[in-house]
């Protein structure tokens, strides 16, 4: 059609802005907050299922830590400069490569300290004392850093620990200002760190952070590291800190008895990089990460076992980032031409299944970074819209049939308004009726299988079909809603048999489906199944509208009911739903299988329902043995006897393999097997779709 044509253009023409955005967006980061948390599923995962040997913390990196054991030893907070001094020239002797103090030591003690740990930066010659990075929104204006006699005997670097977000505080990578770098000739602590550990300065070309000849690291767009941090091992008390790992308390340093006590120790401490940090809480540096708070000094040796590592975790290149979103695009522009919305959407989904795998186990086993929010968030809008579509074009062509076929009333109803015109006039009265609705299965793969001239033609053979028969059993046809037929029995001519005439209709109907439907596939046209729904009691009949245009309708919950037990039917795949009141006011003319007690949407009270069969005592063969099994396995089920029942109801599918409510009561058995019900259910299933 052509109006098809026009909305695919549109379509594509969506679909291509929307990825187009996603590129933009992926570039200029604009939705950190969701990308952070993919990486920090994606680091749980790889810190368990990595090569360990890329997930162990590094055994370069030790930590002399300060905590609430060594300051209830201590007696006082914070840590001396006399006592870190001490601290700093014992670990010298111990043969540390790099000291790196975690404390930032911009002001001037106020007991005397200074000269002392002046003497002891100067004697162990290779301390990093921190510094912070100081920006007036994105605009560097300069260092704070450690008092002027201390910077001049050490070495400095910053420690700006942020989150990319300002929603989520989450630390997934550590920023390398080039501002700084290029103005301060000053380097974040981590890199500082390493660069003193390999005796190399670091520099900055082509989006690389190089440290001499054997340490790349890849930076993003923003000159940002990706922090690979550590599988840690866990025990009764939960997952181990870092600390705990690869570190020495600063007691045992600072409190050790004597030089043969430190030199036990030297071992852990020769040839490494050695930081010295709070991990108490009084500190308050305790930061988000993807693997759980992580103390400020952990997330130092966490980045400085990533760098001396190279920086395993490596964005993508730009190129692939493109090729992926040029896929995933060509994939969506591709399911338009299927009309069957199970393969189209199945197809949509499987490809984002492969592609969120491929970005997991990517980054797990080659730590390549693939952005994941911002081509995920374009190709779920693209799928609404391809859907969208289809589902407008659907909608148009119910409209299209209710126009056509929407005027169709029983001739019973003109008649009876020839005989008393004053029903024209606007209004109803309550009557005790019985309520019909039916509607084709899965009308909207059916209907896109067709041509809309031979969806008119299909259509009007069974609507045809149907309406005779149930004008045959006295039966008024209310309306066409697309492929839905809504009628009733019991005005406007009084039915004392209308529950009877009504299932006995319904019979008829699902009879009549079997030519029709061997003869549309005979034809190449699609099988289709009906669902129908009855229920019986009081109603509200007569016109209804305005004085311009009305319509002799029904209208009540008695008629909301049998609306819903139509769509109930897909729960049981049974074909036609009755309700207790329809089966109670006819019981003696028809075979019925007892279904289930229900609570349908939108209604408080339960319901007993019933599969209508067969007029009374013409069930026989197969079916009958299948209805025999299955009530007493249903007896089984309400006993709370679920093996048993489950028993049944296998004994039940092997009669009719296909049987749509012994598939249903035999999965709802498996499942209450392995978990109960509460003791207190009543029995009543609830349906949580109108179906």
């Amino acid at each position: 059609m052509i109006m098809g044509s026009n909305t695919n253009r549109k379509d594509v023409a969506v679909i291509v802005f929307v990825f187009f955005l996603a590129i933009i967006f992926e570039y200029l980061e604009a939705f950190s907050l969701i990308e952070d948390e993919t990486l920090s599923y994606r680091q749980i995962l790889r810190s368990h299922y990595a090569d360990p040997e890329l997930t162990s913390p590094s055994e370069d990196v030790i930590i002399v830590y300060t905590d609430e054991d060594f300051y209830s030893d201590y007696d006082k907070f914070p840590l001396r400069r006399v006592d870190l001094s001490t601290i700093i020239v014992r670990l010298k002797n111990m043969g540390a490569a790099v000291i790196g103090v975690d404390m930032l030591l911009d002001f001037n003690s106020a007991y005397g300290e200074d000269p002392t740990l002046a003497d002891a930066l100067k004697e162990a010659g290779n301390v990093l004392l921190v510094s912070q990075a100081e920006f007036t929104g994105d605009e560097f204006v300069g260092v704070n850093t450690a008092i002027q006699k201390f910077e001049e005997l050490t070495q400095p670097g910053y420690s700006n620990i942020s989150a990319n977000s300002a929603i989520s505080e989450s630390i997934v990578r550590l920023h390398v200002y080039s501002e700084v770098a290029d103005n301060e000739d000053m380097w974040p602590f981590a890199v500082k760190a390493v660069s003193m550990f390999l005796g190399v300065e670091p520099e900055l070309t082509n989006g690389d952070l190089t440290i001499g000849d054997d340490i790349v690291v890849g930076l993003d767009q923003f000159n940002e590291i990706y922090i690979d941090y550590p599988l840690l091992p866990s025990g009764p008390e939960g997952t181990a800190r870092l600390h705990e790992v690869v570190g020495i308390s600063a007691s045992d340093i600072l409190f050790a008895a004597d030089e043969e006590e430190l030199e036990d120790l030297a071992y852990l401490v020769d040839g490494r990089i050695v930081l010295i940090g709070e991990v108490a809480e009084v500190a308050h540096d305790e930061f988000e990460t993807p693997v759980g708070n992580v103390y400020g000094v952990s997330i130092i040796a966490d980045t400085i076992s990533t760098i001396l590592r190279g920086g395993i975790l490596q964005p993508a290149p730009l190129w692939l980032e493109l090729l992926v979103i040029l896929i995933l695009m060509a994939v969506f522009i591709a399911t338009q031409s299927m009309q069957a919305p199970l393969k189209r959407n199945l197809l949509s989904l499987g490809v984002l299944v492969i592609y969120i795998s491929v970005a997991v186990m990517g980054y797990i086993y080659m730590g390549l970074i693939l952005s994941m929010s911002y081509a995920l968030l374009a190709s779920l809008i693209a799928l609404v819209v391809v859907n969208a579509r289809f589902y407008l074009n659907e909608m148009g062509q119910k409209a299209l049939i209710r126009d056509a076929f929407g005027q169709y009333l029983s001739p019973k109803v003109v008649a009876d308004l020839v005989k008393d015109p004053s029903k024209l006039t606007l209004g109803g009265e309550e009557r005790e009726m019985t309520a019909y609705f039916s509607d084709i299965a899965k009308f909207s793969t059916f209907s896109e299988a067709l041509t809309p001239t031979q969806l008119v033609n299909v259509l009007n053979d069974y609507l045809t079909e149907m309406c005779n028969i149930i004008i045959g059993l006295e039966g008024t046809v209310d309306k066409f809603e697309g492929d839905a037929i809504i009628a009733f029995w019991g005005a406007p001519t009084r039915q004392m048999d209308h529950a009877k005439l009504a299932c006995f209709a319904s019979i008829d109907m699902s009879k009549a489906l079997i030519p029709l439907r061997d003869k549309w596939v005979a034809d190449g046209r699609p099988s289709i199944s009906v669902r129908m729904g009855l229920n019986s009691g009081p109603m509200v009949v007569g016109n209804m509208g305005s004085a311009q245009r009305m319509n002799y309708t029904i209208m009540g919950d008695t008629v909301n009911l049998a609306a819903r037990l139509e769509g109930a039917n897909k729960a049981y795949t049974s074909g036609t739903m009755i309700s207790e009141a329809t089966y109670g006011a006819c019981q003696s003319d028809v075979d019925v299988r007892e279904l289930d007690t229900i609570r349908v949407v939108g209604k408080s009270e339960s319901v007993k329902v019933y599969q209508l069969l067969e007029r009374k005592n013409q069930t026989a063969g197969n079916i009958a043995d299948l209805v025999d099994k299955f009530e007493s396995s249903l007896g089984l089920y309400k006993d709370r006897n679920y093996k048993d029942a489950l028993a049944g109801f296998e004994t039940c599918l092997e009669i009719a393999a296909d049987d749509g409510p012994a598939l249903t009561y035999a999965e709802r058995c498996r499942g209450f097997i392995s978990e109960p019900p509460v003791d207190d259910w009543d029995g009543v299933f609830t349906l949580d779709s109108k179906g």
